[in-house]
């Protein structure tokens, strides 16, 4: 029997657990996007945090009782706190969902709260995925979708748990974001882009120069090659592997345009009549450029390399951006798709050692 089968849950078997006190609007975003996601779907979510303001949210908002429980956690890891500090507390609300996810209590976590503590939390109590080496944190990104796709979003991954990453690293990078994209998106052979300086295959200095040449080497991995900086907006890639501190400036580059044309706005409106009408015409273009920048549209991005999953939302994350994320966290799960990543990187570890003791009884 084909074990992605075996692997895979029930929709009303699954169980995301929901740190409550995480975000700038907690808990009462929180508690509104999961009564709006216990109303339409067969998951059931824990939701962890101050139970006494969890129940009074809980009152307000129509919900499905029967799939929404609450966990009290005493504290909480505030946006400004010192992400050690869920290490030196174990009554927070962040260090508790991970707890419950951990101990196989729930199936996925999912978080708005400040991401150093997260991954902290996450790394003391999730297993990593056997081979990883480095967690990833990715996100989407709009693009002029030169792929024609049912959606304009690339993934790219990392954008910021790690600064520098190894060969080997950045190769797990592209099967976790293979596998992401198939479970999330459907797409069959999702096209995978290195993020370099050039698009030869010597470019890059020898981490990634050695990375587009594995790549390029792995049967199930459908690599384009390498992507440019001035490529990324073109979406001729499902997915952008790259160190994370590279990954991190693009991904903010990418994020600030929005910001900049409203910026560019105004500034026109001081100007003469020309300059208006020119913004008045542009308006259009500007607001969609807003939507599809929206971080609402997937809810969360996804942190690879544990054994379960993990979604991590925007700090001003909405009541949509977390039903948004629930119903992703759910789908992840129902989809294996952290079985999936190590199945993948367990073949590629393997294949990789036999090729490793090849060329030693070669020499």
């Amino acid at each position: 029997m084909n074990d992605n089968i075996l692997n895979k849950k029930d929709y009303k078997d699954i169980v995301v657990v929901l740190d409550a006190m995480g975000g700038d609007h907690s808990p009462k975003i929180a508690v509104q996007g999961a009564c709006k996601a216990s109303l339409k779907n067969e998951f059931k979510i824990i939701l962890v945090g101050d139970e006494t303001k969890i129940a009074t949210y809980l009152k307000k908002y129509k919900h499905d009782e029967n799939k929404i429980q609450i966990v009290h956690a005493a504290d909480e890891i505030k946006m400004g706190d010192h992400p050690k500090d869920v290490l030196r507390n174990p009554n927070t609300s962040i260090g508790i969902a991970a707890k419950i996810v951990g101990d196989n209590k729930g199936d996925a976590l999912i978080s708005a709260g400040n991401t150093g503590a997260v991954i902290l939390a996450t790394t003391k109590n999730i297993d990593r995925i056997i081979g990883v080496r480095r967690t990833a944190l990715a996100t989407i990104y709009p693009t002029h979708n030169s792929q024609k796709r049912d959606d304009i979003f690339s993934l790219i991954l990392d954008v910021g748990a790690n600064v520098h990453n190894s060969t080997h690293e950045v190769i797990h990078f592209a099967f976790m974001g293979n596998a992401y994209v198939k479970a999330i998106k459907g797409i069959e052979s999702p096209t995978i882009g290195l993020l370099n300086i050039g698009s030869e295959e010597y470019k890059g200095g020898e981490v990634l120069s050695r990375t587009y040449k594995i790549l390029k080497s792995i049967p199930n991995i459908n690599f384009f090659g390498n992507v440019e900086g001035n490529d990324l907006m073109k979406g001729l890639v499902d997915v952008v592997v790259t160190e994370g501190i590279t990954g991190n400036i693009a991904i903010k580059t990418i994020e600030g345009m929005a910001g900049s044309m409203k910026e560019v706005g105004k500034l026109a409106f001081k100007h003469n009549m020309l300059w208006k009408m020119g913004m008045v015409m542009l308006a259009t273009g500007i607001k969609k450029l807003q939507d599809i920048t929206d971080f609402e549209t997937y809810g969360g991005a996804p942190v690879f390399g544990f054994e379960k999953t993990v979604i991590k939302c925007h700090g001003r994350s909405t009541e949509k951006s977390i039903d948004n994320a629930l119903v992703l966290a759910a789908k992840s799960v129902h989809e294996d798709m952290s079985g999936i990543i190590s199945r993948s990187i367990a073949h590629f570890e393997h294949r990789s050692g036999l090729e490793e003791m090849g060329r030693e009884t070669n020499y």
